[in-house]
């Protein structure tokens, strides 16, 4: 028959029972939600239709695939192609390959038109399947890639001039075929030696043509290559707002490495890391076996990089007819929901304060306690679509002092803070758990921040606080919970998330607060990297 079978995004080859099988894949499957594992022969384990992307045969406009089974393989490479990131898997019991086919109208034949190993299919189609591309705005540039990059360039006596010039000429090409524009990605080049210097900012071009020529003018610097050295610097002094960084778009350096780095390069993958900015690292000329006795570290590469899964790394092995290694890298460089290392726990939390007012506290220690609320959220960056604060301040009753939705700025959020009246009181701190969840955690659960509750009280609190704390994170918010002076310690673990030892903390004296600050804003940010892995 000439019927195709109609399939989802998530049909995998395994869910086929026909040696060969017809297909017809849907249009605008999500394609950051494809699992492939391998490259021209998939493991079975793999969604059809993105292993037909990845393949080329079809777009996300998707359309008519022919799917093969094949034997089991040994070992399934990852390969990034057409915006897809295909995994590595060490073994499967049974493959397949995708081709394309299409049908003769006329005499309702099938014609499978096999393509050639390597070939994307885009030529056959327009490439967004739904109108041939319109020019690109040249100012505004592409305005479907969303980056802010630095490239990292080698100016080690390593590379040497001439590859120093190849390397200049790659990194243009990459330039250009990015679409730099206004609304498109911004660029700015560093050059690692003895001394990183910046060259360019990304507020300093906004076309093409400028870039280009800035990279063509570029000296080389020589010295030893301390990479670990660049890369901490830019990721520290580049991404400022003053410098042209744009709120909201990910931060990603290319570290171009000939050789091997001269210096200690994993701290400096961390600190990028906290600062949010996504590393890739492209490697030129491997270090070879005789070389490898020099190099301080072999896993160089997987430590600095923003996570160990194949995409943020890249090989070339020389700096000659790099052409071809252009497109896959801007492939790369364009698909923003890859860019795992974009949110930070500076970033992406919402940190609701829950502020005893009780008569015990006393005025003067009540501005130790808004001094300490402070300094936590001083750590974050607060912004519209960055990380909120709220505050609660409680005695038997409850009051909003304000929403994570009030104060978009940190200047707001402190100055809020500052003008908290203390209200003198009793001590409810259950009811006030449960006031907090649902009137503040309430509106943004479904959001994409994710929620801390930090509670401050003085005392024995009147009624239960065990089971307004489970609701509490039950609804997915973390509790740490912060005693003084008569505060007793079972309430404290009871109200505190698991593991309790690391989310309670306790002093005499009202002065010991300060000493807690970065403790929690260590505590916060483990939570919320152990939530991403």
């Amino acid at each position: 028959s000439l019927a195709s079978t109609a399939i989802t995004c998530f049909t995998r080859g395994l869910d086929l029972k026909k040696e060969t099988e017809d297909v017809l894949c849907p249009a605008n499957c999500p394609l950051w939600q494809f699992y492939v594992f391998g490259d021209g022969v998939y493991a079975s384990l793999s969604s059809v239709c993105g292993a037909a992307i990845h393949r080329g045969v079809i777009t996300s406009a998707g359309g008519p695939v022919r799917v093969q089974t094949l034997p089991g393989q040994e070992n399934y490479p990852a390969v990034n192609a057409n915006g897809i990131q295909s995994q590595v898997l060490a073994r499967w019991a049974s493959s397949f390959s995708v081709t394309l086919y299409s049908f003769h109208v006329l005499t309702g034949t099938k014609n499978p038109t096999l393509e050639s190993v390597g070939r994307s299919v885009s030529t056959a189609r327009p490439s967004t399947g739904k109108r041939p591309k319109k020019p690109l705005d040249k100012k505004a540039g592409n305005k479907d890639c969303k980056a802010d990059i630095a490239f990292l360039i080698d100016g080690s006596y390593n590379i040497g001039q001439r590859r120093f010039n190849l390397q200049k000429n790659f990194v243009g090409k990459v330039a250009v075929m990015l679409g730099i524009g206004t609304e498109g990605p911004h660029v700015g080049v560093v050059q690692a030696s003895e001394h990183p210097k910046i060259e360019f900012y990304l507020k300093n071009f906004t076309a093409a043509k400028e870039v280009l020529f800035a990279i063509k003018e570029l000296g080389f610097r020589g010295g030893n290559s301390n990479t670990g050295k660049a890369l901490k610097h830019t990721a520290q002094k580049f991404f400022s707002l003053e410098n042209g960084a744009r709120k909201g778009i990910p931060k990603i350096i290319v570290v171009f490495l000939d050789g091997w780095p001269s210096d200690d390069i994993e701290e400096a993958g961390i600190v990028a890391r906290e600062f949010g900015v996504n590393v890739f690292i492209v490697s030129v000329a491997k270090p070879t076996t005789e070389e490898l006795g020099m190099v301080q570290d072999i896993g160089f590469v997987d430590k600095a990089v923003c996570r160990n899964n194949g995409f943020f790394s890249y090989q070339m092995p020389t700096w000659f007819g790099t052409t071809k290694y252009v497109k896959p890298l801007v492939q790369k460089l364009c698909s923003h929901e890859q860019m795992l290392c974009s949110k930070t726990c500076y970033n992406s939390v919402n940190i609701g304060f829950l502020i005893d007012g009780s008569s015990s506290v006393g005025d003067s220690n009540f501005r130790l306690v808004l001094e300490f609320v402070s300094n936590v959220a001083k750590a974050f960056e607060i912004s519209d679509i960055g990380s909120k604060i709220a505050a609660v301040q409680f005695t038997y009753d409850q009051r909003t002092e304000f929403s994570f939705t009030d104060y978009t700025t940190k200047e707001k959020v402190l100055s809020a803070i500052r003008n908290i009246r203390y209200m003198s009181g009793g001590t409810a701190t259950g009811d006030a758990i449960s006031f907090t969840t649902r009137n503040v955690f309430g509106p943004v659960k479904d959001g994409p921040n994710k929620n801390f509750l930090v509670v401050l009280t003085d005392g024995q609190s009147y009624d239960d606080v065990r089971g307004p704390a489970a609701a509490a994170q039950k609804a997915g918010i973390t509790v740490f919970s912060v005693g003084v002076a008569w505060a007793p310690l079972d309430d404290l673990k009871d109200m505190a998330s698991e593991p309790r030892e690391s989310h309670t903390f306790f002093t005499r004296e009202f002065t010991g607060l300060e000493q807690m600050v970065p403790d929690i804003i260590r505590g916060i940010c483990k939570d919320f990297l152990d939530s991403k892995q």
